[in-house]
């Protein structure tokens, strides 16, 4: 690889130095003695600087570093260094980003694949009128509100073979089922995104004019745009005309805005020009962030990735929490498949001495392994009267 210090070849190395077996030691069992002893080496710890420089370039994303990482871990040198640097870990242990689209969507279970009908009641608790003697009670209607939504399959299959799971000194043959359980949870925060937004931004038939539930403008995020959707959620009406009471919201952001929203939800004191001042000091209050109470920040980092077209790093939303009773959505799942589910083939081979074999030694054929993943999900937009959004283009 041409952008990392390479170990010396065995021309410039004693006898001792140059053997092959110097660049084996330590593979497949634990390293730190071997570290111990190259420590004194300066040579080996540059090269591990640099392989560490070029490990976290490619995390970060750059795409030139990412393929020279490919390209170098095919050297055995590499792989020697790579080994130190993460202390034989494996990848796939890393944490990724928590889930939190339970905080602002209903999570339900259905029975089976086909549509499933979800109903809202609406009307009938206005305020009572006035009933002379011997006069009658008068009727109301109630208004139902029809949602429908059927859950799908979805998966993936993993092959390995008996060779790779002995050349497997990383163990990260055991990982396989934790890979895939996350790639069961992060297909939930994928889906639940992509119901209230678009390539473009916020879903325009969710959030529109006519459902009343953009902030005026579609204003950046700040202390006075979260007021105006404050107060447009506020002017939500039920079917009657009573207004609708939601006591906790979450503010759903991307990555791109989570200063922000931190900063504006975190600060103890809020200077507001609304109470009478003009905005530069002059009778103008200074009042404890009360916002916090109210509004959770939720980071939503599929944002950017959903709405790539446009507005995926600007646009922001207010949900109310789930506990209102007037949920914005809902996510169903199979009843008692409400988990990814991990699955490995079972052995189809017995050994000539009796005994199955291992589900380690793959199937008679090929010796191939082969586990697979499946998560069974659906889920539909409910109440817009529990939901606001601005894209964040100020226009």
């Amino acid at each position: 690889m041409s952008n990392l210090t390479t170990l010396p070849d065995e021309g410039t190395r004693s006898a001792e130095e140059a053997s092959p077996s110097w660049l084996r030691e330590g593979v497949g069992r634990g390293i730190r003695g071997v570290r111990q002893r190259r420590e004194a080496d300066p040579i080996y710890q540059a090269s591990l600087v640099e392989a560490a420089r070029l490990y976290q370039r490619a995390v970060h994303g750059n795409r030139r570093a990412l393929l020279d990482f490919e390209e170098a871990m095919t050297t055995s040198d590499f792989s020697l260094l790579f080994a130190d640097i993460l202390d034989r870990q494996v990848l796939g242990a890393y944490q990724d980003w928590p889930s939190t689209w339970q905080m602002y969507a209903r999570r339900g279970t259905v029975r089976d694949f086909r549509t499933v009908k979800r109903f809202a009641l609406d009307g009938a608790s206005a305020t009572l009128d006035e009933v002379p003697e011997r006069g009658e009670y008068p009727e109301a209607a109630v208004v139902p509100s029809e949602y429908e939504y059927k859950v799908t399959k979805r998966g993936r299959r993993l092959d390995w073979t008996w060779e790779m799971r002995v050349n497997d000194d990383l163990d990260s043959f055991r990982e396989l089922p934790l890979i895939l359980g996350r790639a069961g949870r992060m297909t939930e925060d994928k889906f639940v995104t992509q119901l209230y937004a678009s390539a473009s931004g916020p879903n325009s038939t969710f959030f529109s004019a006519g459902h009343a539930n953009i902030v005026t403008g579609n204003p950046v995020l700040s202390v006075d745009a979260l007021e105006d959707a404050m107060t447009t959620l506020a002017a939500q009406r039920d079917t009657d005309g009573n207004p609708i009471f939601i006591d906790k919201m979450n503010l759903v952001v991307p990555p791109a805005l989570e200063v922000v929203a931190n900063n504006i939800l975190n600060a103890i004191q809020i200077d507001a020009a609304s109470g009478g001042g003009d905005g530069t000091g002059n009778n103008q209050l200074r009042v404890n962030n009360w916002l916090a109470r109210r509004i959770t920040p939720v980071v939503n980092p599929w944002l950017p990735i959903v709405s790539a077209t446009a507005n995926g790093n600007t646009s922001w939303y207010l949900i109310g929490q789930t506990m209102a009773g007037r949920p914005a959505m809902e996510v169903g799942f199979l009843r008692g498949h409400e988990m990814p589910e991990v699955f490995v083939k079972a052995p189809d081979s017995l050994r000539v001495g009796g005994g199955i074999g291992p589900v380690e030694d793959g199937d008679f054929e090929t010796d191939a392994i082969r586990h697979k993943v499946r998560h069974v999900l659906g889920g539909v937009l409910m109440d817009y009267k529990m939901a606001v959004a601005s894209n964040g283009s100020g226009a």
